[in-house]
């Protein structure tokens, strides 16, 4: 309802204390936009603690408006304890509101209240909270980088995602309104039970699939379950930097394992005797792309046991393994119940689908769903019961081998435009993954490249960010997740000049 023109006439009131602007057709009721300019009022002292208000009546005149209108407004007023009413004393702005609130002096005509609010000063957070906005800010700095880091959404089968979207709404109903299951609905957690037994060789059961919304918050959540403030975690370095902020935020102490060719170097797990974590990325590891070796895994699998520690493995991007079949899950090779495997499928579908999954001892299932109830409780149960007959009608199976053609596809493109254009520069691992690792000598400034590099559809960021100890390496991580294959070649050909240069400058 757009605002009356007649409710901009100057009320009794004195200094326009009830004069409301008009509004677009999405304006709130004339009541609603009475209530608000006479609580602003109230609030920033024009109209002071015991001040007289006009009555219903007169006010109704004066604005062209009806004492039904004028009557809701004050009566909201009253009940949120701005304004008292008392037969044959009228209305007043409540008393007690003097000792409430720190009100400033009274305006004058020449001095109107402000259409925007005042400035005001940053609240002084405790330690942890200015920890964590520390925290977060250095993420979000972080997304400073150019391009995309998500997955080609326009080859997802749309049409027949959302024909499941609607035949789930009605099929389910009423039950959606319904509380679910902590851990995720139970027709879910059979389903990636049996995709993780079946394409990662994992042993679990159904009981065992936590559904949660993102990978950050299955390792936030296993951070808060598993450790002690205090306590140390250890993490791949080069790294994953929110798993990183996710740990400290919890109280931990993060501390850097090196990463060679062959994974996690296992001396230096056992430099780390007090450690009650070790966070990986065993199939895929993020940054560098390498593959943990079979002997360290059972190196990494006899530490956790032998210290009472735990594994957080992160199966990062092991769906898009492009050469040979996808490897089996270090959780595969647990037998004494110390590994968390975390899978996602925000990265396999589309980021705004929100649905991840952790698998966890059978040991910590009750622990986990009474940790969901303190915290953010069950994910979506339509999207649960969407994504769970997508994977039963074997439609996520096809999307999976159409997806991992077409990344492979894009993967060759950039790798020969790669070789073409900066023959100088080695790669990494190329087998997994959305992303490849072109590495620059180690004097290269990559920050300074990834920061000058022209926006595109290829993501782009510097390695020597990802590490938490001393940056040993220089290069450009890229990624071909969201790349138009025509459009592959020349972005690469455009980044020649920025790449030949801090070659140049980094060899000297």
């Amino acid at each position: 309802m757009t605002a009356n023109p007649r409710i901009s006439r100057v009320s009794s009131l004195g200094t326009n204390a009830c004069a409301l602007p008009r509004e677009g057709s999405s304006a709130p009721t004339l009541y609603a936009q009475l209530y608000r300019r006479l609580r602003g009022q109230i609030l920033t002292g024009v109209l002071r603690p015991g001040s007289r208000l006009p009555s219903s009546r007169a006010l109704a005149i004066d604005l062209g408006l009806s004492r039904n209108t004028i009557e809701a407004a004050f009566q909201q007023l009253v009940d949120e304890g701005f304004v008292e009413r008392r037969i044959g004393s009228g209305s007043t702005v409540t008393k007690s509101l003097a000792d409430a609130a720190p009100f400033p002096a009274p305006r004058t005509a020449g001095h109107p209240i402000p259409e925007k609010p005042l400035p005001s000063p940053s609240p002084k957070l405790p330690r942890r909270g200015a920890q964590l906005l520390a925290l977060g800010r250095a993420e979000l700095d972080s997304d400073r980088f150019t391009g995309s880091w998500a997955t080609n959404a326009e080859g997802f089968p749309w049409q027949g995602w959302n024909r499941l979207v609607a035949r789930e709404a009605r099929r389910v109903g009423r039950s959606l309104l319904d509380p679910t299951q902590l851990l995720g609905l139970e027709v879910l957690r059979n389903q990636i039970a049996e995709h993780a037994t079946l394409s990662r060789g994992i042993t679990c059961t159904p009981r065992q699939v936590v559904i949660v919304n993102s990978t950050q918050q299955a390792i936030d959540l296993a951070a808060r379950l598993l450790l002690d403030p205090g306590q140390t975690v250890l993490v791949e370095d080069p790294g994953y930097p929110s798993a990183r902020a996710a740990f400290a935020a919890a109280g931990a102490r993060v501390r850097p394992v090196a990463v060679d060719e062959k994974g996690i170097v296992i001396e230096a797990l056992a430099r780390h005797r007090a450690a009650r974590l070790l966070y990986t990325t065993p199939s895929h590891q993020f940054p560098l792309g390498v593959m943990m070796s079979l002997d360290r895994r059972v190196g990494a699998l006899r530490w956790a046991n032998t210290q009472e520690a735990w594994i957080l493995e992160d199966d990062y991007d092991s769906e898009f393994r492009h050469d040979g079949r996808p490897l089996a899950a270090m959780q595969a090779l647990d037998s004494t119940q110390r590994v968390l495997y975390l899978g996602t499928f925000n990265k396999v579908l589309f980021p705004g689908l929100r649905l991840a999954y952790l698998i966890v001892p059978d040991g910590l299932v009750d622990a986990f769903a009474a940790l969901r109830r303190i915290t953010d409780g069950p994910v979506s149960p339509l999207l649960q019961s969407v994504l769970a007959e997508f994977m039963a009608r074997g439609q996520f199976a096809t999307y999976l081998r159409q997806a991992r053609i077409h990344y492979a596809h894009c993967r060759d493109l950039l790798v020969a435009a790669i070789e073409r254009c900066w023959p100088s520069l080695p790669l990494g691992p190329i087998s997994t993954g959305l992303h490849l690792v072109a590495h620059l000598p180690k004097g290269a400034d990559d920050v300074t490249l990834v920061a000058r590099a022209p926006r595109s559809e290829i993501g782009l960021a510097p390695l020597s960010r990802y590490y938490l100890g001393p940056k040993k390496n220089r290069g450009l991580l890229l990624s071909y997740g969201t790349a138009n294959p025509k459009r592959i070649a020349h972005i690469v050909e455009r980044l020649t000049p920025l790449v030949e240069a801090a070659t140049r400058a980094g060899s000297r």
